[in-house]
């Protein structure tokens, strides 16, 4: 009966890990988003390896130490590897690694070589090449199976496009992104209202794995490749010779790597990158040794999961426990508020910090963080201070959850909560701690097209208090202007003209220069054109507006929020007031007999007698769907000069093609 007791409580601890583990694991993996940090994972990961070692009769199949990586997205093509992409097994002691290293040497019999190297905290690829040029790029997937990635890994610099030889080969390795882009990424993720990344592991993931490659190209990705599949193919028979050959082919290779002939090479080297990794521009996250000479590591061969031949050496995390004695809510220019923790200095990776970004409501709720707590602090992407987890043994007896607020510290207003969006957000267009940026988005020249009102003219109105918000913009007069540093009278003219033109734009123009969150220009026009006055469509319903073609229920939350604000009506009549057009001036809905009605078109290259902007207006007017890319679904493509990939794909395709002259004629 005791057997049976005990065989059932580690049958029921074997299941808890697994489920927990596996959840961890979907977060990680799939969606980018993980909700403990690595090491939290690594020790639990490890109770339940020493569980199954102890009753490997109750080892399950959906266990992840049966399995590599993770299940293939469903929206993207599934890419077999013909040779298992493999994960590593985990040592996190320089005993446990000496320990392994042991073991090996015993199976082979003699001293080996080992080839030691950077674990770069990144995502891993593969590449493939025929006759020198790139034809495939994949994640690892479950092992077996990855994900499709081509078209996004042809917008990362780093990775050849042809080779500097005309080789057929496979190559792997970590894509990455850089600590400083993580860090841009993220505060420009808060400022949209979006949750950050939690580490540059994550973030480069989750900008490998779009559908759009425009979004991977503009999150400054890069790559370190460190595996040549077959590498007898090439005659290359050590770790050391398939980094140099990788290189001479063009490819990115780490150069902080040696070779070393026994373990206390290893360790002096393991020393100096721990101590050096706040320098590094990248993350990384341990080492990796592995044996040099290749045939032997296929003789080695792999278990089920990991390589017998190699080993990763993980970092003990970089915590750090401090008290949290407030939380402070500022907003930034966007409207996005953000709570900042302010606790006890403490020395943390190289620097003394004090105080850390808590992101948002839902991090905090999370988390449970309150005034008083105790908390350890760890450094995301080895940059960012961020709270890893409350110490709850330490918490004051009288703790009580934070207060969140309510109102926008900066102007007063009810801050709202928008769908899709984690963070609370102030939409007072008056809003003194965002009116620089509304004011610049304003008078941009996809919105009222002010000519000659940058930022620095508006810091200088901001500065000597000639404006409040944009409507003051239709107030000024040329002494106002005249104050201001190097503005001559010839520039004070073309200002005020160019202000003066801007009261006539049609009001889509406006609703775009608003501002509004999710309301771009495409669904300004949409809105302007459906209501045809701004009137309407502040009376609109979220229905009324969703069940406009091309808008759906985020943009109509967003822009009923917005526009039944009080402030925003305020500011709609001082925009009246000042002679600002508020109704649609854009052409008549399409005529039933428009030969455009229902044709699926895409512009591309430039033209001569029109803007893209004033095509994509004129031709949606008349019926069309102006698409960004060249499909199967396509019915016309319009070419104008300097056409180039869209061009080539739509002849590729069957797709009708016509050039700048003959659209002339069929409008």
């Amino acid at each position: 009966m005791a057997d049976r007791q005990t065989q059932d409580t580690a049958k029921a601890q074997i299941d808890a890990l697994v489920t927990q583990l596996n959840q961890w694991r979907r977060e990680y993996y799939t969606q980018d988003a993980p909700s403990v940090e690595d090491h939290v994972y690594d020790v639990t990961y490890r109770q339940l390896q020493d569980l199954e070692t102890a009753w490997p009769a109750l080892v399950r199949a959906d266990s992840p130490t049966q399995g590599v990586g993770d299940v293939v997205a469903p929206e993207f093509t599934k890419v077999p590897h013909p040779v298992p992409m493999l994960s590593m097994g985990d040592v996190f002691s320089l005993e446990e690694l000496q320990d392994w290293a042991h073991r090996l040497e015993a199976g082979v019999g003699e001293p080996v070589d080992y080839h030691v190297e950077l674990k770069i905290d990144g995502l891993s690829l593969s590449l493939v090449y025929d006759k020198g040029v790139l034809v495939q790029g994949s994640t690892r997937g479950d092992g077996n199976v990855g994900e499709d990635v081509t078209k996004n890994v042809r917008t990362i610099p780093d990775i050849p496009q042809t080779l500097s030889e005309p080789l057929s080969l496979e190559v792997r390795g970590e894509c990455y992104m850089p600590k400083a882009a993580f860090a841009t990424l993220n505060a420009a993720r808060e400022a949209e209202g979006a949750a950050p990344f939690a580490n540059p592991r994550n973030a480069a993931a989750g900008s490998l794995r779009q559908l759009d490659p425009t979004v991977t190209a503009k999150r400054s990705l890069a790559t370190f490749m460190y595996t040549l599949v077959d590498p007898a193919n090439y005659g290359v028979t050590t770790q050391r010779e398939a980094l140099a050959f990788m290189a001479r082919l063009g490819f990115a290779t780490n150069p902080s790597s040696i070779v070393a002939h026994d373990l206390d090479l290893i360790d002096q080297y393991i020393a100096a990158q721990t101590a050096d990794r706040d320098a590094l521009a990248y993350g990384i996250d341990g080492i990796v040794v592995k044996v040099d000479q290749l045939p032997l590591q296929a003789a080695l061969g792999n278990t089920v999961k990991v390589p017998r031949w190699e080993i990763a050496y993980k970092f003990p995390p970089e915590e750090a426990a401090t008290v949290v004695r407030d939380i402070e809510w500022t907003i930034g220019r966007t409207g996005v508020v953000t709570p900042t923790a302010v606790m006890d200095p403490v020395p943390l990776a190289g620097t003394t910090v004090a105080r850390a970004s808590l992101h948002n409501v839902d991090y905090i709720q999370s988390k449970d963080i309150r005034i008083g707590d105790t908390v350890m602090l760890h450094k995301a992407g080895d940059i960012i201070p961020e709270v890893s987890v409350v110490v709850r043994d330490k918490r004051p007896a009288d703790s009580v959850p934070a207060v969140i607020p309510t109102t926008c510290p900066s102007c007063g207003e009810a801050l709202v909560h928008l769908d899709e969006e984690v963070a609370l957000r102030c939409i007072n267009p008056m809003c003194p701690a965002q009116v620089q940026e509304q004011l610049t988005h304003f008078a941009s020249r996809n919105a009222m097209n002010i000519d000659g009102l940058g930022p620095k003219i508006i810091a200088q109105l901001l500065d000597k208090q000639l404006v409040a918000d944009v409507a003051d913009l239709y107030t000024l007069t040329a002494d106002d202007l005249n104050g201001l540093d190097k503005f001559k009278e010839k520039s004070v003219n073309n200002l005020l003209k160019a202000i003066d033109n801007s009261r006539q734009n049609s009001v889509e123009r406006l609703l775009f220069g608003l501002g509004i969150r999710h309301v771009g220009r495409k669904a300004a026009w949409i809105l302007a054109a459906h209501f045809g006055d701004l009137a309407h469509l502040m009376t609109a319903s979220v229905e009324d507006i969703s069940a406009i073609d091309g808008i759906g229920p985020i943009i109509a939350d967003a822009a009923t929020t917005y526009l039944r604000t009080p402030a925003v009506h305020t500011l709609i009549a001082a925009l009246d007031a000042a002679g600002v057009n508020l109704t649609f001036k854009g052409a008549a809905p399409a005529p039933a007999d428009s030969d455009w009605v229902g044709q699926t078109v895409v512009i591309t290259g430039k033209f001569t007698s029109f803007s893209r902007p004033e095509l994509t207006a004129q031709l949606t007017a008349l019926g069309a769907k102006v698409t960004g890319s060249v499909s199967k679904k396509t019915d016309l493509l319009v070419a104008g000069e300097a056409a180039g990939s869209k061009l080539a794909k739509a002849e590729s395709l069957g797709v009708p093609v016509i050039g700048e002259a003959e659209l002339r004629d069929k409008l």
